[in-house]
């Protein structure tokens, strides 16, 4: 516990009688937004945000502020548990830690003695500031296969930042753009990565000019100077057509593009396949309104580009990507202040070294699924989830015999859940660790509490590409609830890779930091650590790629076998790709909708967030509702050739008629008795998961654009009511 003396806090705490206030920073979506946490008699009374923050400046959102509800729910996991009876029985029994962990160390050297270690996959879902450590743990075990949310989401940037320019372009918000331009991101209320909200919002209080490339009208949309209301998953095109516009109009930076750009002419001759007026008819905009948004952004000095991950769940994932930063560095905005900066971390070891990669052996590395197919995605560690549950059910090109889950539900997040349902059912083993008893965790045979950011010690933010990190400071202890990191650092120690481990893993925080000369408890004491700002570091150093520029033609793709140009492909599901599918799924379905109560399938459970939006809901055009009889709230069924489920309808004008928008990872923790309702409004029933419809490179699926019919379900009962009667 650390007592830090300001005005404020010492006026809260003689007000309400805390006891003591604890600075730390949250962590109940992507993270980085400081907090001072109250106790009281050894339990969390109150969280607000710290004023002195560097990335949040004392903002914090609504889940923030309900983490201690979450941390102290009653249906909170709070020891380790192993199942009785079979899959998805619902019945349980509490077992010590010795014993889960004995239990699972038998089971993975057990697997990687009869069937190889690649046999063994570890799972993480999004960004918890535990994939540097459960890397570790796969790699010196000697499996390849990672399954994450990294072939969709975040890690598409990473990969196609590093081969195009080195590193992950930021936009500088503290150097103050004077246009931003929002693609496929809904930052006020998402949870982005390096990013907050309130520094977008600040920047264009300052009357920053914005355009915003998004099918919904979002908040930010309402606020734009240029709004483009695409046709959903044609990004790639309308980008394609703003770079024709600049070039033609020889707005781009000659300099740069002269001395610091690789593939400049080919780059233009691919370009040039993509006029106006084809992209017009592709993306469904007007030419005028493409050039216009391509002038304002190629004239306005600095500028910036702030998207996510819209873009990456498509088939044109690594292209948007790539053509995104094409229009960055064309510009003249990369590595400028106020413009697109590749920000340095502080001298620590990275999530990379201290993952152990250059561990795994070359060997074991080509087993990796997937890793032929999707070389881009490979060559960073990541593997397309189909091939992992292909490889449960067929055993080809091996059997994968046991599944380590940590803070993931793949049930509800990946595409095509009744897939994921068939392989968990299916394979022989399957660990958890997680808050809560979710669907997927329902499959398994031991769950593992796991901690919240409340109850941990450790270093924030050091994966991303921001150049700060922050520590965070554990304020309670509940139950038997144990970090990721402290519980992997013992399940090490009985799998035989004590040597590389640590008697207690805040050695293992020593070990990040020691590159900077401090110990764990020496930058507990400290606010934050930021590493060196340097803007335009390409003119000493070039860029960190093959060539040193950055590469419009990438010298990378063209080494693995694919297009060293971006281009544009239809979505393998649209009314141009299949139109006879088209005929009876009339309108293009798009998912993902954020809620600003929920992160993916978390906080369902918790009174205060579930209170704001109590049911999922899909949007619909006043016009297309009135064509088939659904008025705004009336349960909804949306089908595909997948399944179908159902929503609550949100009539809205913000969405062309021929599109519907619904929520995505909607689970009931309250429908104990059916798998808590994971495919009720489970949008990912619709999705597809077939190789063919996912990028080449990345194996990103198409989870964004799909097609879909919609009717008014007769039943209007709720998910709930329903099970009362089953």
């Amino acid at each position: 516990m650390i007592d830090f003396v300001y005005s404020n806090a010492e006026r809260e705490m003689a007000t309400f009688g805390f006891d003591a206030v604890t600075r730390s920073h949250c962590r109940m979506c992507h993270g980085g937004c400081g907090t001072l946490v109250y106790t009281k008699n050894g339990k969390v009374a109150k969280i607000a945000g710290d004023p002195e923050c560097p990335i949040a400046h004392g903002t914090l959102c609504s889940k923030g502020l309900a983490s201690a509800e979450l941390a102290y729910h009653p249906d909170r996991l709070t020891h380790p548990v192993k199942r009785i009876g079979p899959k998805g029985s619902g019945k349980w029994q509490q077992i010590s830690w010795d014993e889960a962990l004995d239990l699972i160390a038998e089971k993975m050297l057990g697997y990687k003695e009869r069937f190889g270690a690649e046999s063994v996959v570890f799972g993480y879902g999004t960004g918890r500031e535990n994939e540097a450590a459960i890397y570790r743990m796969a790699n010196l075990f000697g499996t390849p296969n990672g399954l994450t949310a990294g072939h969709l989401c975040y890690g598409p940037r990473i990969s196609t930042g590093i081969i195009t320019c080195g590193s992950n372009p930021v936009v500088d918000y503290e150097n103050d753009p004077q246009c931003v331009m929002v693609w496929g991101n809904n930052l006020v209320i998402a949870n982005s990565d390096e990013y907050k909200g309130e520094s977008l919002s600040n920047c264009l209080d300052k009357g920053a000019k914005l355009i915003v490339v998004d099918p919904r009208l979002t908040r930010l949309a309402a606020r734009a100077d240029i709004w483009l209301q695409l046709r959903p998953g044609t990004d790639a095109a309308l980008a394609l057509g703003m770079l024709g516009v600049i070039i033609d109009e020889e707005l781009y930076d000659k300099e740069f593009v002269a001395e610091f750009v690789h593939g400049w002419e080919p780059f233009v001759a691919r370009v040039r396949g993509y006029p106006l007026d084809r992209v017009a008819a592709i993306t469904g905009l007007a030419g005028d309104d493409i050039a216009a948004a391509a002038r304002l952004f190629a004239t306005a000095k600095p500028a910036g580009i702030q998207w996510g991950v819209a873009i990456e769940q498509q088939i044109n994932c690594a292209d948007n990507n790539r053509l995104l930063m094409a229009l960055m560095g064309i510009t003249g905005n990369i590595d400028k202040p106020g413009g697109q900066v590749l920000f340095r971390t502080p001298r620590i070891r990275n999530v990379g070294k201290f993952g152990a990669h250059d561990m795994l052996s070359q060997e074991q590395e080509a087993k990796r699924l997937g890793g032929e197919r999707f070389r881009l995605a490979g060559n960073f560690g990541i593997i397309n989830p189909k091939c992992v549950w292909d490889a449960i059910v067929s055993e080809q090109p091996y059997p994968v015999k046991m599944l380590f889950f940590i803070s993931s539900n793949p049930i509800m997040t990946r595409a095509n859940a009744a897939a994921v349902v068939e392989a968990l059912n299916r394979v022989e083993f399957m660990a958890v660790a997680d808050f809560f008893i979710t669907p997927t965790a329902e499959l398994a045979d031991v769950v593992l509490p796991a901690a919240t950011w409340l109850e941990m010690d450790y270093i924030g933010d050091f994966w991303k590409r921001h150049g700060y990190i922050l520590p965070r400071r554990k304020v309670v202890q509940i139950g038997e609830c144990r970090s990721d990191h402290d519980m992997l650092n013992d399940l090490a120690h009985r799998i035989g890779q004590g040597e590389f481990w640590w008697d207690d893993f805040e050695q293992g925080l020593d070990y990040i930091l020691e590159p900077m000369g401090i110990t764990w408890q020496q930058f507990k004491q400290m606010h934050y650590v930021r590493g060196e700002v340097e803007y335009e570091k390409h003119k000493q150093r070039g860029f960190s790629t093959p060539t040193r520029k950055f590469e419009l033609y990438s010298t990378r793709l063209e080494k693995w076998g694919y297009d060293p140009l971006p281009s544009y492909r239809e979505p393998t599901e649209s009314p141009i790709s299949t139109p006879e599918l088209f005929k009876d799924y009339p309108y293009i379905l798009v998912t993902g909708a954020r809620s600003p109560g929920f992160f993916h399938t978390e906080n369902f459970q918790v009174g205060a967030l579930r209170e704001t939006q109590p049911d999922p809901l899909l949007e619909i055009h006043p016009e297309t509702a009135a064509k088939h009889g659904i008025a705004d709230g009336q349960w909804v069924v949306i089908e595909s050739p997948r399944g179908k489920v159902r929503q609550r309808a949100k009539l809205f004008g913000g969405i062309l008629p021929g599109v519907v928008g619904a929520q995505h990872a909607w689970w009931y923790p309250e429908m104990k008795e059916s798998g808590h309702g994971w495919a009720e409004s489970n949008i990912n029933v619709l999705t597809e998961d077939a190789y063919e419809s996912c990028d080449p490179a990345m194996g990103a699926n198409s989870v964004r654009t799909l097609l879909c019919k919609i009717y008014r379900d007769p039943d209007q009962r709720s998910p709930g009511e329903r099970e009362k009667t089953r």
